[in-house]
């Protein structure tokens, strides 16, 4: 028979003690996460729109949605795929090339990293404000640079075709924190594992497809999975530059959530729109996950 172990005064102190020191988180997580997600969820089987009342609708607000009934939701729907198969694969690899720059042993590596992780602490509005101005058809940097090389100017953030990739190019200017991840996992690598591919005569390639690659996994697999959250959200860029414009080519999903809320006053209709979102994060979240034991190596295992 199993006998309870009582519980002594101290150990008694210790749990009270942890517990009033866990509870301000805990408050704040039912306060500030799961009470209003409750809310939110129940307002989705609604019509709320703050100036009349509010009426249960239940799964209208889901069919009109799914039905095609607003086209704007189709529409931000690719836009944010096309924009989150585009720019996570790019920054993922203009992070670790950095990273990989960076983890060499050169005078002032240092600086170079601080310079490096530097626009990524830039507020996004700020930022967005500056690409806005060199991206200027008119008079912008980026077309002033190529008319004195000669070549054919672009449209940039005002064209339905370059919008997105320009945006693209815009999220590389934040990816210092990615790479300050991967250039961590790269210190982590050991180093006899690549003393000994110099051992055996293989070159840089070698290093970085047998050894650095296979152990930097688990890094990439992490800002593989933060990339795609972060990339679905996506909103300032657009709120800023573009205003989801040309004829709606740069309607993120946030910004179509956020326009039907506070443009439309249709509280009920982005609530569902929300927690769409929510399920599509949650759902990919889960995938990648599941096929992650393919290619993903831990050293524990």
């Amino acid at each position: 028979m199993k006998t309870k172990m009582k519980m002594s005064k101290k150990e008694r102190r210790d749990n009270i003690a942890g517990f009033l020191f866990s509870l301000p988180c805990i408050l704040g997580f039912i306060f500030f996460a799961a009470l209003p997600m409750a809310v939110s969820l129940i307002m989705s089987f609604s019509n709320y729109s703050i100036i009349k009342e509010s009426n249960f609708v239940g799964l209208e607000n889901y069919i009109r949605l799914f039905s095609g009934l607003d086209i704007y939701f189709y529409k931000s729907l690719f836009v944010t795929i096309l924009y989150v198969a585009l720019s996570v694969p790019s920054s993922l690899i203009f992070a670790f090339s950095i990273a990989t720059l960076l983890n060499q042993n050169v005078k002032g590596k240092g600086i170079f990293r601080t310079v490096f992780y530097l626009p990524s602490i830039i507020p996004v509005v700020a930022m967005s404000a500056i690409w806005m101005w060199i991206f200027n058809p008119d008079v912008g940097l980026a077309n002033s640079i190529l008319k004195q090389l000669g070549m054919p100017t672009n449209m940039w953030l005002s064209s339905e075709d370059t919008v997105i990739p320009t945006l693209v190019f815009m999220n590389l200017w934040t990816t210092g924190s990615t790479m300050v991840i991967f250039l961590a996992g790269m210190q982590d690598v050991p180093r006899q594992l690549l003393e000994a591919v110099d051992i055996d005569g293989g070159g840089g390639w070698k290093k970085m497809r047998h050894v650095i690659i296979p152990l930097m996994t688990p890094t990439i697999f992490y800002n593989l999975v933060m990339g795609i959250i972060n990339g679905f959200q996506v909103f300032t860029q657009a709120y800023v530059t573009t205003q989801g414009g040309p004829n709606n080519a740069s309607l993120f999903y946030v910004y179509y959530l956020y326009r039907e809320a506070f443009s439309f006053m249709r509280m009920g209709n982005s609530c569902s729109i929300a927690w769409i979102l929510f399920m599509i994060i949650m759902i990919l979240t889960i995938i990648l996950f599941k096929y992650q034991k393919k290619w993903v190596y831990y050293g524990g295992e």
